[in-house]
């Protein structure tokens, strides 16, 4: 029984997009265009040349992802996830966006210009990243210009995730740091609670009086590397279950503390383990106890969120006969 019911919900899942997919204009023009720019960023996308020695802006960004060669050492792999997850958002909203006013709109294209000028600044000023930006501005505008005003404002999310495929890279450090520190602030201050009083800060570094474990709070155990997944799962979360602005923008925000929370946590369980059983423990705690980020974070947000549910209207009620 829930076989065929699964097959159902599916089967109009895509009849669904089947017939929004139809009702579609210009997707030819769009589709065109697309391909176009597609083969512009490919072909003179990228003029570092350097560790990359491709012109291809594509392949600089795979690199950029895993700049190691380990997508799992990478704080930017989530760029490559990004996109799935919009172009399922896209087939989701399709229903909905094929009921707007949809036309061609040829001041798009002076949208689309200004895309190519900021392109062009990236590539004389070799800053491929500026080109990644308005390569997905491109995309954003091209939409526009096929579909007009209309499905702008109606894409305007899943769109703007996009901007997490922009990798962080080495500019990450302006946020790393302020967050090793405050990690380690609050993992000292309760450890002195009782938990490891002879606990020793220096820095990020932590280490107890006898040199017995020591352990520095590098960048990806700040929370930058969880801190963009959940800034990403909470945008989408947001969107999808609200729609008011500032309960999503509170989802959004939400995602910093729940993010050094979880660090915190995870480090401090480090250091208890150590305390009791040695470094050793402890570094065995430490790699393999990542997902308690994850999941008080998301069990934080779906309380958030049944707080924050919107209400259900409530059934109109029969109207009664009037008496004669």
């Amino acid at each position: 029984m829930e076989k065929q019911t699964e097959d159902g919900i599916l089967g109009e899942l895509q009849a669904d997009f089947v017939k929004s997919w139809r009702k579609l204009p210009n997707k030819f023009l769009f589709f065109s265009l697309f391909a176009a720019w597609l083969a512009l960023f490919h072909l003179v996308g990228n003029s570092t040349l350097g560790y990359v020695h491709s012109s291809s802006l594509f392949r600089w960004l795979l690199d950029a992802y895993h700049p190691s060669g380990d997508y799992a050492s990478s704080e930017d792999v989530i760029g490559l996830v990004v996109p799935f997850i919009v172009l399922a958002l896209f087939v989701w909203k399709l229903k909905e966006l094929v009921t707007l006013p949809l036309k061609e709109w040829w001041p798009g294209l002076a949208l689309v210009g200004l895309a190519m000028l900021l392109h062009l600044l990236g590539y004389m000023v070799q800053q491929p990243r500026v080109s990644v930006i308005a390569f997905l501005a491109g995309i954003y505008f091209l939409m526009g210009l096929a579909w007009g005003p209309s499905w702008l404002r109606g894409s305007f999310f899943p769109v703007f995730l996009l901007g997490f495929c922009v990798p962080i890279g080495p500019n990450a450090e302006a946020i790393t740091t302020p967050l090793r520190h405050l990690v380690a602030i609050i993992v000292t201050g309760i450890a002195h609670l009782g938990l490891a009083p002879d606990l020793v800060r220096e820095g990020t570094q932590l280490f107890d009086a006898q040199s017995a474990f020591r352990y520095d709070i590098a960048p990806a155990c700040s929370g930058i590397r969880s801190l963009t997944s959940l800034l990403a799962l909470t945008t989408v979360f947001g969107f999808l279950c609200f729609k008011s602005p500032w309960k999503r923008l509170l989802l959004v925000i939400v995602a910093f503390p729940l993010s050094v929370i979880g660090n915190v946590l995870r480090i401090t369980f480090t250091v208890a383990v150590a305390e009791l059983f040695g470094q050793s423990a402890g570094s065995a705690v430490e790699q393999n106890a990542v997902f308690v980020t994850f999941a008080i974070a998301i069990v934080a947000v779906l309380l958030l969120e049944h707080w924050l549910r919107e209400p259900k209207p409530a059934p109109a009620l029969p109207l009664e006969p009037s008496p004669t």
